[in-house]
């Protein structure tokens, strides 16, 4: 024990993948982030009563939550509370009562959804109830360590191999969508029944048809859950001023406050950029105010409600103002947008096919009257983390700056991403999991880069030398169809943050992939320094240069696919010259000094590279220049984010780039571009 009494706790809790990443939809994520951070500031308070209001001292509590917890009035609607901390605490300090304390709110919580839910059903929920308690009991796993020394941050890492926390074994049917999980029915078999004689089709629609409000909104047919899903789908209904929970046999208690029922979806996001430059047109044409109104009629008969009316997404707020038809017409169920999903017969019931044919009819019309193209059917999930943050927190000297510069910065994410039109699901420390549209997501990556590189400067500000915090972010950014699995597409976005942009690029770059339904189409990655326009480090020059693109043909934006297609599609067969050679078993060629053997590895191999693409553009027969000068420094930009290109980051805090020559050039560079420019349409 240290002289002055002092001793250091470190609380995590988890699993954070198995609970917020299983998801179907935006507000699947939502919940599980907003749970998790909601059980960490429970176990915030529980140390700061045993310990006094300082005794957090990483990260920062964020005070609006806190306060939040113990009075239910807040706007709060994000998670930001990271699901680990550390405390300042002294030798009579008890771990045990942070841990009833979490189990309690948790439970409290359970314990809500079930009585507004389940308690007022007419059939027998005795098997459903004991379900329901098991997994309840069993899910959580927190850890924690009392240590003596500051400088020590990994203490918790360390005991991941020596966790023994196991889920209970689960019979039955299983949860559609955390796997592995009993289904709250209780039926063991389709083929089976349980001891009321119902199977699990009647069960679950018992419940939709005798539940309260927003149930069938919340719950969709044929859906089956396990108490755990079933919580993140209900709990936002039963979280408000009148929840209260009482903790550690009511020595104190948390209540809750008013949370969204309905958050925006991935269709409703994709379609964001259409729906603003419709609500634009419509501002000044009285006639495609009318083909709205005959759109809407349709479509709010089809799904019978507005499950967008709270998703506050800035350019469409803008856009509708106080004109209740825009309003209405704005509020309507994200998927009514997309031509492929009305025609689509697996999405709806029998009876429902006419409608949604109907549906498809006057979104025909109303696309016409407005003159623009359909909606692109991809969204952007971002997901960002701080590089290597962690190792520069055994400094004691750095640690109130880093504490400070990652609280001034959760605080300032969400609007960045409101400015860009998207939903935050998530910000934490230096962790952010958002959801925008597709043109918004690489400019939101750069601008939240360079606010993250901004908090810190400050605080270097009054820090000497030594003791300055080396700072840098990473971005994956998964450009996503909205057929794909929400769950599998977050993931993989984070095999792209870690493996990627972190370990391939050398940390503080961003990476970005393409998904189709028929799977991945494009990767690219490249340091930020290098994909970051040097005029203007705000601006992307992938981005920049799908918007060159996009404006070199004029305002008929249908014909940027043929000459995407004359373009960009000969790249990769281009670039098969340009590359190093490769022998009968793939492997590069090298001459007698060890070179791989290319065009591109020649000396001024980059420049003859530029020639040859320059002359390509120029032979599209949709060159807007002429010269073979000015088609060099039209195509150099390009072939400069096609190389691969590597952060190296040395001892001395001195940073290089590498250009790995055996590589060659990635056509995914040019074909994100084309992709881009498209907004993912296939013309």
């Amino acid at each position: 024990m240290s002289i002055d009494n002092k001793e250091y706790f470190h609380f995590t809790i988890g699993p954070v993948q198995g609970f917020v990443a299983q998801a179907r939809r935006t507000r699947d994520f939502w919940a599980g982030s907003f749970i998790l951070s909601w059980l960490s500031s429970v176990a915030m308070k529980a140390v700061i009563a045993q310990a006094g209001n300082e005794s957090i001292k990483f990260p920062v509590p964020d005070m609006e939550f806190m306060k939040a917890l113990e009075l239910g009035n807040s706007n709060i609607k994000q998670g930001n509370v990271p699901n680990r901390f550390k405390a300042e605490v002294t030798n009579d300090f008890k771990p045990e009562l942070v841990v009833s304390a979490v189990n309690d709110a948790w439970e409290g919580l359970a314990n809500a959804v079930w009585n507004h839910d389940f308690q007022p059903l007419s059939i027998d929920t005795t098997d459903t109830k004991a379900i329901w308690d098991r997994q309840v009991k069993g899910f959580w796993d927190i850890q924690w360590a009392l240590i003596e020394d500051e400088t020590t941050s990994n203490t918790l890492d360390r005991m991941k191999n020596f966790r023994t926390h196991m889920a209970p074994s689960e019979p039955g049917q299983k949860c559609m969508l955390m796997s592995g999980w009993q289904e709250l029915s209780g039926v063991e078999s389709p083929g089976k029944y349980t001891s009321s004689k119902q199977s699990s089709a009647t069960f679950w629609q018992t419940l939709r048809e005798q539940g309260k409000a927003g149930i069938k909104t919340d719950l969709r047919e044929g859906e089956q859950l396990c108490a755990l899903a079933y919580i993140k789908r209900r709990f936002s209904r039963v979280f408000d001023s009148r929840l209260t929970i009482e903790i550690q046999d009511g020595a104190w208690a948390v209540k809750g406050w008013k949370l969204p029922s309905n958050v925006p979806s991935v269709q409703y996001l994709a379609a964001v950029p259409w729906l603003t430059k419709v609500l634009q047109k419509a501002a000044v044409d009285d006639a495609l105010n009318e083909r709205i109104r005959a759109f809407h009629d349709v479509a709010h008969t089809l799904t019978g409600e507005y499950g967008e009316r709270d998703s506050n997404i800035k350019s469409i707020t803008q856009e509708t103002g106080e004109n209740s038809l825009l309003k209405d017409f704005a509020a309507l169920d994200g998927s009514v947008f997309f031509e492929s999903v009305l025609s689509n017969p697996n999405a709806w019931d029998n009876d429902d096919l006419i409608d949604a044919d109907l549906v498809l009819h006057e979104l025909k019309k109303l696309c016409k009257a407005a003159d623009i193209e359909p909606v692109s059917p991809f969204y952007a999930v971002l997901l960002m983390d701080g590089d290597q943050l962690g190792k520069q927190m055994s400094k004691p000297e750095k640690q109130p700056g880093i504490t400070a510069g990652l609280s001034e910065f959760t605080k300032g994410v969400t609007d960045f991403v409101d400015d860009h039109n998207g939903f935050l699901i998530y910000a934490g420390g230096d962790d952010v999991l958002a959801i925008l549209p597709l043109e918004h997501a690489l400019s939101c990556a750069a601008e939240l880069r360079g606010f993250y590189n901004q908090c810190f400067d400050k605080q270097n500000q009054s820090l000497n030398d030594e003791n300055q915090i080396v700072t840098s972010i990473s971005a994956a950014i998964q450009y996503t169809n909205i057929k794909m699995p929400l769950g599998s597409v977050l993931s993989d976005a984070h095999d792209l943050l870690d493996n990627v942009a972190k370990s391939s690029r050398g940390r503080d770059a961003v990476a970005c992939r393409v998904w189709k339904p028929g799977g991945l189409q494009i990767e690219w990655a490249m340091p930020w320094s290098k994909a970051l326009d040097s005029k203007d480090s705000g601006k992307v020059i992938i981005e920049n240069l799908a918007d060159s693109f996009r404006a070199s043909i004029g305002d008929d934006e249908a014909e940027l696919g043929k000459f995407a297609s004359k373009f960009f599609y000969r790249i990769r067969e281009r670039f098969d010259v340009l590359n190093p050679l490769k022998d009968k078993d793939g492997k590069t060629v090298k001459n007698d000094n060890q070179e791989a053997v290319g065009v591109f590895n020649h000396d001024g191999g980059f420049e003859k590279a530029v020639s040859l693409m320059a002359m390509e553009y120029l032979n599209s027969g949709e060159s807007i220049v002429s010269s073979m000068d000015a088609a060099r420094d039209m195509v150099r930009p390009l072939m400069e984010q096609c190389q691969y290109i590597v952060r190296d980051l040395k001892d001395s805090g001195a940073v290089s780039f590498q250009v790995d020559q055996d590589k060659g050039f990635s056509a995914d560079g040019a074909l994100l571009v084309r992709f881009l420019a498209n907004k993912g349409i296939e013309r």
